[in-house]
C-alpha cells in the first residue's frame, strides 16, 4: 500500500499595517472562564504600583495552547542562538494572576 505524503498546511497572507505601533508589556495578568483566557497586558514603572491595562487578548483555550506551543518552540530557537534566558529570582509567577519582575 502506498502512503500518502502528509497533507501541507495551510498558508496565510497576514498584512502588518506599516503605521502600526508596537506595544511594551512587562506585566501580564492572566484569567479564564470555562471557555476562554484572557491576557490582560501593561506597563508597570519603578516605583509605581499602579498599572493600567493598555491591550487585552481574548481566545479560546486551543488557540492559548498553540499560543504556548509557539513561544516554547521560539524560545528554545532563541537560547539556541544567543544562550539561555536567565531569570532573575525576583520574578514574581502568580498563577492565578501573571508574572511581573
Amino acid at each position: 500500500m502506498d502512503e500518502q505524503p502528509a497533507p501541507k498546511p495551510p498558508r496565510f497572507n497576514v498584512e502588518v499595517p506599516a503605521d502600526l505601533e508596537a506595544s511594551y508589556a512587562n506585566l501580564v495578568l492572566v484569567s479564564h472562564s470555562a471557555s476562554e483566557i484572557i491576557l490582560d497586558f501593561s506597563q508597570i514603572l519603578p516605583n509605581k504600583p499602579k498599572a493600567k491595562v493598555h491591550s487585552r487578548i481574548v481566545m479560546t483555550p486551543l488557540h492559548a495552547k498553540l499560543l504556548l506551543r509557539a513561544l516554547t518552540e521560539n524560545l528554545q530557537r532563541f537560547e539556541a542562538k544567543n544562550g539561555e534566558i536567565k531569570v532573575p529570582t525576583n520574578i514574581v509567577i502568580d498563577p492565578s494572576k501573571g508574572f511581573t519582575s
